[in-house]
């Protein structure tokens, strides 16, 4: 079975990317794995932005087979814009948002050194067998030299959705830094 897009056919789903429900009738991305517990195939589901920062490769190849399920050509080349930079730029897929360090334990994955507590972190995931695991976290000076791409606010934004208003704001200072 192919990826594919559809409309949520109900409010159920939750997508794999950000861990937000998919509502009802909104446009969902599906991944179609090999199932790891048992025969067949299982869907991994998606917003379609987050399929094209997370799993760009399925997200290009849905939108090679069946492009006229978008609403619209602006919406196509948006994902298609965003998840070719994915492709180019191999760490980015990893970016899961960003959080202040809630201890000094964890170490920057690009200068090995203590990521202090309080401080601005990106967290890191990576996809393995149909999941996405923990992978640790960079400084925010470290971003550029880590991803090899400046423009990461717009993705590190996209899965800090829970952060107040606030924090949003001292984490946007903190970019510009």
């Amino acid at each position: 079975m192919p990826h594919l897009f559809e409309p949520a056919p109900t409010g159920r789903a939750k997508c794999r990317g950000c861990g937000r429900p998919i509502r009802l009738g909104e446009l969902r991305f599906g991944e179609c794995i090999p199932n790891p517990f048992a025969e067949g195939e299982t869907t991994l589901w998606f917003h379609p932005t987050c399929a094209a920062f997370k799993r760009p490769e399925p997200l290009l190849a849905a939108l090679e087979l069946a492009p006229e399920q978008l609403e619209s050509a602006s919406d196509r080349e948006s994902l298609r814009f965003t998840a070719g930079r994915s492709l180019a730029h191999r760490r980015l897929p990893r970016i899961d948002g960003a959080e202040r360090a809630p201890s000094s334990q964890a170490k920057c994955r690009h200068c090995r050194q203590p990521i202090a507590r309080g401080t601005w972190r990106i967290r890191l995931v990576y996809f393995e067998e149909g999941r996405f695991s923990p992978g640790g976290c960079v400084h925010l000076a470290c971003r550029k030299a880590y991803f090899e791409a400046d423009d990461v606010w717009a993705r590190v934004l996209h899965f800090s959705q829970d952060l107040s208003v606030a924090d949003q704001e001292a984490l946007a200072g903190a970019f510009e830094a």
